[in-house]
């Protein structure tokens, strides 16, 4: 225990609290038990350390990281008696999902516990999801996602925009700073401004961080074979080659040797772990529900570094709106256009787009890159990254 100490001890010190993620004040911290989800390096750690810095008494407050060498002599309710037993209120777990059986230790720790207040994260959603369901009613869950554009321009230049509702987009009420000069920022974005770690090695460890989601988190926690593994590989690769992908499941099934039902599933485990995201109609009335229409790399920065030798600024700009307006509106595909959300059809194009596509939709808009300012019906593309 001491030794744990002494280790958060050393994290609180190197956390600095000049910048908090837009999940920061949404979370209801006091709740009995809270999990917070999401792919690896978005900044979960960090955000749940400059919590505990700024608003929780250290003496009763404890983070540990579940693969420690103390769990390999000591469970996670060993961990609980001790802390309780010493006047612990506050037990933060991170990567929750490298503990064999957590879910069932965390629900007998609810259990005898009650005067403590636990908080856990996962990098891997794939095994969490299961998890959560045998805690029950015990859990509060949230889901985070990478850096929005505002953020970045916070985190990064301290530019300072408002959080604005699609409605503000879409009816022209965007206000920026005077001097701002979006254009000069957004393409840096694209590349490298949706995770929150900067410096000349970005794209190596973007490239860890894919590498051990594919070789370490997905087989491990869905029991995956090796071979399975390679077959992952190789599906993102087709994927990030040819995205946004159409997927013909029996033709991808035929290309990896695996049945039409398992194609569903590998791109089910990818999307889960945070590297593609598939965009599907609107027939089945629930998000998550329709059939899938076309699969995305998650985010742009995925494009520029496993796509690097063929970036397609169109996929580009069709992958920013997806991955920014899917956090808080349902997004579905547009059978005439790029994207139907809320009854409204965007197509998504260049400075030169027309309106050719949207000319019989009822509620339609043209969303243009390289455009600092909208008019009409006409929205600047940088804009749907101030939604979060």
């Amino acid at each position: 225990m001491e030794k744990l100490q002494i280790r958060f001890d050393k994290l609180l010190r190197e956390t600095t609290s000049t910048f908090h993620r837009y999940m920061y004040d949404k979370i209801n911290w006091n709740a009995r038990m809270v999990c917070l989800l999401g792919p690896r390096g978005i900044g979960k750690t960090t955000m749940v350390l400059q919590y505990i810095k700024e608003n929780l008494p250290r003496q009763e407050t404890l983070y540990v990281v579940a693969e420690d060498l103390y769990f390999s002599t000591h469970t996670l309710v060993d961990l609980a008696d001790e802390f309780a037993r010493t006047g612990g209120k506050y037990l933060f777990i991170d990567e929750i999902h490298k503990y064999k059986g957590w879910s069932r230790e965390l629900k007998l720790i609810y259990d005898y516990h009650s005067e403590l207040r636990v908080f856990f994260t996962g990098s891997s959603v794939l095994d969490i999801e299961q998890g959560i369901s045998d805690l029950s009613r015990r859990v509060l869950t949230y889901h985070m996602q990478g850096l929005s554009f505002r953020e970045y321009l916070k985190l990064y230049h301290n530019i300072d925009i408002p959080v604005y509702s699609l409605d503000d987009i879409l009816t022209q009420k965007i206000s920026i700073p005077t001097g701002f000069l979006p254009l000069q920022y957004f393409k840096d974005y694209l590349q490298k401004g949706y995770y929150p770690f900067r410096d000349n090695d970005f794209e190596q460890y973007l490239s860890q961080v894919v590498n051990i989601t594919i070789d370490v988190d997905i087989p491990q926690y869905a029991e995956l074979s090796v071979a399975v593994t390679r077959k992952l590989k190789r599906l993102l690769a087709i994927i990030a080659e040819s995205a946004p992908f159409k997927p013909n499941f029996t033709q991808l099934g035929g290309q990896l040797e695996v049945s039409r039902n398992s194609i569903a599933d590998l791109c089910g485990w990818i999307e889960k772990a945070g590297l593609i995201s598939q965009l599907r109609d609107s027939t089945g009335g629930i998000q998550g529900l329709g059939k899938v229409d076309k699969i995305y790399l998650d985010n742009t920065c995925l494009i520029y570094v496993l796509g690097i030798q063929n970036v397609e600024i169109g996929t580009v700009r069709e992958t920013f709106f997806f991955n920014q307006m899917r956090l808080n509106y349902d997004v579905t595909s547009s059978p005439v256009s790029d994207f139907l959300i809320d009854g409204k059809t965007f197509e998504v194009g260049g400075k030169k787009k027309g309106q050719k596509q949207i000319k019989d939709a009822n509620n339609g808009f043209v969303v243009k890159d390289d455009i600092e300012s909208g008019y009409g019906n006409i929205i600047p593309l940088w804009e749907f990254g101030l939604t979060y």
